[in-house]
Parts: C-alpha cells; sequence; structure tokens
C-alpha cells in the first residue's frame, strides 16, 4: 500500500473547508484508512465540519472492537453525524453546517467505500477511469432519470446541490460499495473542487503518467486550479499494490 494526499485552498476561496486523512498503516482493526471530506457553512463552520468528521470517524475506528469493515465505517459516519449536529446546536454561528464524506479501506484484494455527499472514489484500471462511488445531489438524479446528460451535468447551475450531507439530519445514511482489485491499479478520492474543474478524460491522462503518486496528485490539483479553481480541492492516490521500493510511487 502507498498513497499521497493533499488539499488546496484554490483560487476564489479564502478558507479551506476540505479535509483528508490517509493511512497506509493499520488504524484499529482496518489495515489501512483514507478518508475525504467537503465541508459547508458559514464563516468556519464548513471547516470545522470537515476535520470533525475526519476526526471522529479516525479515532472511532481507531478505538473500535468492531473487525466488520462496512459496520465499523457506519459506526463511525453515524457517530461523526450525531457530533456535528450536537455541536452546530451549541454554537449558533455553526448552525447549518454539514460535509461530505468519502471513506475507503483496503482489505487483502478487496476495497470497502462509503460515501455521503458528492465526494467521489475513482477506480483506474488498465487505462480506463470510473467512478464508484454515486453522488448524492440534485444533477445526479436528474441523470438517473434521463433529464440531463452526464456532460450537462457538469455544467448545470445546480451541481452544487446536494442531497445528502453528514450533520444535515438526525439521521444519515452513507452508500456502501464492496469491490475486487485488479492488480496495478490505483483508487482517487476527490472533493468536488477536482470533479467539477477537470473532466474525466483529463483526470485519466493525468493519473496514467508515468509520475509518482506524489507528482499525480500535485498535477490534478493544479489542473483544477488552471481550469479556474472555483472551489477548495481535495486529493487522495492510492496504489494498493506498491511496495517500499516501487519508484513509481
Amino acid at each position: 500500500m502507498k498513497s499521497y494526499s493533499a488539499t488546496d485552498v484554490g483560487q476564489k476561496r479564502k478558507i479551506n473547508q476540505d479535509s483528508v486523512f490517509a493511512s497506509d498503516a493499520p488504524i484499529g482493526n482496518l489495515p489501512n484508512l483514507y478518508i475525504v471530506a467537503d465541508g459547508m457553512g458559514g464563516h468556519n463552520a464548513g471547516d470545522f465540519a470537515s476535520r470533525y468528521a475526519v476526526n471522529v470517524v479516525r479515532d472511532y475506528i481507531a478505538s473500535s472492537s468492531e473487525k466488520n469493515p462496512v459496520k465499523l465505517i457506519n459506526e463511525a459516519i453515524r457517530l461523526a453525524n450525531k457530533g456535528i449536529i450536537e455541536e452546530a446546536a451549541a454554537h449558533e454561528e455553526m448552525y447549518g453546517m454539514g460535509t461530505t464524506i468519502v471513506v475507503t479501506t483496503v482489505i487483502e484484494h478487496y476495497a470497502y467505500t462509503a460515501n455521503v455527499g458528492d465526494s467521489r472514489l475513482y477506480l483506474f484500471d488498465d487505462g480506463k477511469l470510473t467512478q464508484i462511488t454515486k453522488d448524492h445531489s440534485l444533477v445526479e438524479e436528474m441523470v438517473r432519470l434521463g433529464e440531463i446528460t452526464e456532460e450537462d451535468a457538469r455544467t448545470h447551475p445546480d451541481k452544487n446541490i446536494i442531497t445528502r450531507a453528514v450533520g444535515a439530519a438526525s439521521d444519515v445514511e452513507a452508500d456502501f460499495f464492496d469491490y475486487q482489485l485488479p492488480p496495478d491499479c490505483m483508487l482517487l478520492m476527490c472533493s468536488d473542487g477536482l470533479s467539477n474543474m477537470v473532466d474525466n478524460v483529463e483526470i485519466r491522462n493525468l493519473i496514467a503518467r508515468n509520475t509518482t503518486l506524489r507528482e499525480k496528485t500535485e498535477q490534478l490539483i493544479e489542473a483544477a486550479n488552471d481550469n479556474g479553481g472555483k472551489d477548495n480541492i481535495a486529493v487522495v492516490l492510492i496504489k494498493p499494490d506498491a511496495d517500499e521500493v516501487d519508484e513509481t510511487c
């Protein structure tokens, strides 16, 4: 396992409300753990919400005796949701805050991923980029209903309206995906600051380059900023088959 992660404030925002966590080493009963969260809310509330969610998920997984990855991640997200609601109720300036979240762990040759909101996970394999998670957003619902195309969704004026978030309601429902990992694949986790600014073709081309994980991550962020950088940008790149002597990591 090897990964690289980074966030960037972008070109238009003054505060970075994206948070990431990446550990190639065990966290509790999980052999590794990766998280991206994209906060929302006025002042510093979005920044707080994303950091709070990442910290709660990480800390719960680190301390829990649960071994089932789906149950473990689901309970961690539920606790983050409960805590954000309580913090918002206790601090008037944080009212209405929330965050997206996508969480992944790789166990042997399988990955287990949960998401709430429109932060994404992609699988890159054999030159192909496939979105594994499904956005909880208004435009994604329109795509599913056949009202607009996926290409139209990228530029739709309502593309930033999400239909599910951590901290938005008393109960949160995460979607889960488990899938077998092909040899030599990579996983990309990101906030919409990347996916809204860089299309899938360009993302695929940048990941496909014979560069290190750090260079790929930096080039993805640079591309998002070059295309306008209208939002904060979070990227986590994971190479499950990497070892310590792999020079391309």
